[in-house]
């Protein structure tokens, strides 16, 4: 007789299991997302997890192609991927419909996203992400609102004065970079994979990462005081088009209401995908010493439907995963004491009860009650155990004598009180102590 394998139970790595604490603590997040989204009219739309592998070659970072993708041959030899992004999805579906869609197109969506990369604090193999796009519009009028979205998420959560966002731009960096340094593309690409990894390493390496990407030696001091630099010392010491973009887009944020130098401040160090992005970069930070990261980012970008034949279409938005904000609300204490979402457990001790109890459940259920049943014949004392188990905020317990009078017995499990009701009078007292139900 072979013998019997036995299967693991942990998770493929880089991946959870959602219980159902943890299925409430993701619903309440992705609600408070969802609903703060929907205030700024962003409308949700979806799409596929498998995409042609053709549409990421085409619209996604050659390190996410080459090395992080899911990928594989259906059984009609296609090549196909798993989606790592929902940008390309997005524009695939907005370039077909682009005649339709109102403009400004106003978009959102919380994808569930695979990516090979090694599991660590706020990376996951397979997470979900809020991505937000607003494609049209007045460049500086659609900045300002992605931007004015992104800190009232962290609001919503109670966070606005636990975060700052930082923002740059792409033509302020090509114009430092070439015309400033005289570096070539591909020497500005080295230099930015080395700032991106400057906390990660020490000085001595960082200025090795400088000087093989052409950097010399008397330029290093040059590179280190532009970091520096203030948005107003760069208006008069390099004028340039994203000098000037930027200081209409903090005047429209400030003149919006927002924290501008304390909430939303400039910094030349935020880079992004050089590939990718055009004009404002932005990241959010978390300002606590026990997770000093970027959250999430985003910035604007040109020509997104140009793969698919269509008109020039720039937009801006950001994706933000649902790991770093779990890490974010968890640090600063935010997340909530969930309470259990069973309302009531209505017990079954005996046979000649059952009738009266499925018919109390059905009449609390229409009233909106999460309300359970033991499936079982059981002792009043075990059914009793078996709802404190479950959670339960009232238990409807049925004893002979109040039965013979019509009765049930009613019992508050978070404080331990109980009463005798009237069979007809559940569905009122219930209500009387939990609320009206959606």
């Amino acid at each position: 007789m072979a013998a019997t394998t036995t299967l693991s139970t942990e998770s493929y790595k880089g991946t959870r299991d959602f219980y159902p604490k943890d299925m409430q603590l993701r619903n309440w997040m992705f609600g408070k997302l969802s609903e703060t989204v929907r205030t700024f009219g962003y409308l949700e739309y979806g799409g596929p997890m498998l995409e042609s592998f053709d549409l990421y070659a085409a619209k996604t970072g050659e390190e996410i192609v080459n090395q992080q993708l899911y990928w594989m041959m259906d059984r009609g030899e296609r090549k196909i991927a798993v989606r790592p992004e929902m940008t390309p999805t997005m524009a695939r579906m907005v370039a077909g419909k682009i005649n339709e869609l109102a403009r400004p197109i106003r978009l959102f969506s919380i994808p569930n996203l695979w990516r090979y990369e090694r599991p660590q604090r706020g990376r996951l193999r397979e997470h979900w992400q809020l991505n937000v796009d607003v494609l049209g519009g007045e460049a500086l009028d659609a900045e300002a609102e992605v931007l004015t979205l992104a800190v009232e998420i962290m609001s919503a959560f109670g966070g606005a004065e636990k975060m700052q966002a930082r923002v740059n731009h792409r033509k302020l960096m090509d114009h430092f970079f070439s015309k400033k340094m005289g570096l070539t593309a591909e020497q500005t690409h080295k230099v930015v994979k080395a700032i991106d990894a400057k906390d990660k390493v020490d000085a001595a390496k960082f200025h090795g990462w400088l000087a093989e990407a052409g950097v010399k030696p008397e330029q290093v001091s040059e590179l280190e005081k532009f970091f520096s630099s203030s948005l107003g010392d760069l208006v008069t010491s390099m004028p340039c088009e994203g000098v000037e973009h930027l200081s209409k887009l903090f005047a429209v944020l400030e003149g919006a209401g927002m924290k501008v130098g304390i909430q939303i401040v400039f910094d030349p160090t935020v880079m992004r995908g050089l590939d990718y992005y055009t004009g404002t970069v932005f990241e959010i930070y978390d300002t606590s010493p026990e997770n000093r990261r970027a959250m999430f980012g985003g910035g604007r970008y040109d020509n997104l439907m140009g793969i698919f034949g269509k008109e020039s279409l720039s937009g801006v938005g950001f994706g933000m995963g649902d790991v770093s904000l779990q890490n974010f609300l968890e640090v600063h204490g935010l997340v909530p004491k969930f309470e259990s979402e069973i309302d009531v457990m209505v017990t079954l001790p005996k046979e000649e009860f059952r009738s009266t109890g499925n018919l109390i459940a059905k009449d609390l259920r229409q009233k909106g009650f999460h309300v359970i049943t033991p499936l079982a014949i059981g002792s009043f004392g075990n059914q009793l155990k078996l709802a404190n188990r479950h959670e339960a905020k009232i238990a409807i317990l049925f004893g002979d004598d109040e039965f013979a009078r019509g009765e049930v017995l009613l019992k508050d499990l978070r404080s331990g009180a109980q009463t005798s009701v009237k069979k007809e009078s559940v569905t009122d007292e219930v209500l009387k102590l939990l609320g009206e139900r959606k």
